[in-house]
């Protein structure tokens, strides 16, 4: 009998310390949308291929207190996509981060997985995008991930506020984005 109190007090304590990770990891990551949508349009991948500058995001450990942010993507012969992220960290240095993707909707070419890190992928939903392709708004599914992105490195004002106003129609809470500063 003792050997089974002490077996279920382990386990009480093993669901106590997961329910606090849970806690702790989306203090960290919150849910910024907890009904993702699916894709709004179709994806013309030959129109979005190319360079983007991150306008703002949610901000994620891998990307804390970067400026400058772009992301260039080339499509490969093999029908997958190169993707180069590149930011300037809080002390002055550039990083860049290479990766593949590969489109796993292929009826919206909306939807697709990227591997930055040997086997670790990660999903990269194309939200919204403009007609023209001058924006576009990047999550995923948790809803604790979003990308606003524009061709233009530096545009109005008047212009991000209807980027971020369409993430809000989208059902995000945008008071959690974090600008980004480009150069």
């Amino acid at each position: 009998m003792a050997r089974t109190g002490k077996l279920a007090a382990l386990g009480g304590i093993a669901v106590v310390a997961g329910a606090l990770a849970a806690w702790r990891a989306k203090l960290r990551h919150p849910v910024g949308n907890p009904a993702v949508p699916d894709p709004a349009r179709n994806v013309d991948v030959e129109r979005y291929l190319g360079r983007w500058y991150e306008i703002a995001r949610y901000e994620q450990a891998f990307e804390k207190d970067c400026e400058g942010a772009t992301a260039d993507y080339a499509l490969r012969a093999d029908g997958r996509i190169d993707v180069v992220n590149r930011a300037r960290r809080a002390d002055g240095k550039w990083v860049t981060t290479k990766g593949v993707a590969r489109i796993v909707d292929k009826g919206t070419n909306a939807k697709l997985k990227v591997r930055f890190f040997g086997p670790i992928t990660g999903d990269y939903w194309i939200l919204d995008h403009g007609k023209e392709y001058g924006w576009a708004i990047v999550g995923e599914g948790s809803g604790r991930y979003l990308w606003l992105l524009m061709r233009e490195q530096v545009p109005g004002e008047a212009k991000v506020e209807k980027l971020i106003e369409r993430a809000a129609a989208l059902g995000y809470d945008t008071t959690l984005l974090r600008r980004t500063a480009q150069p």
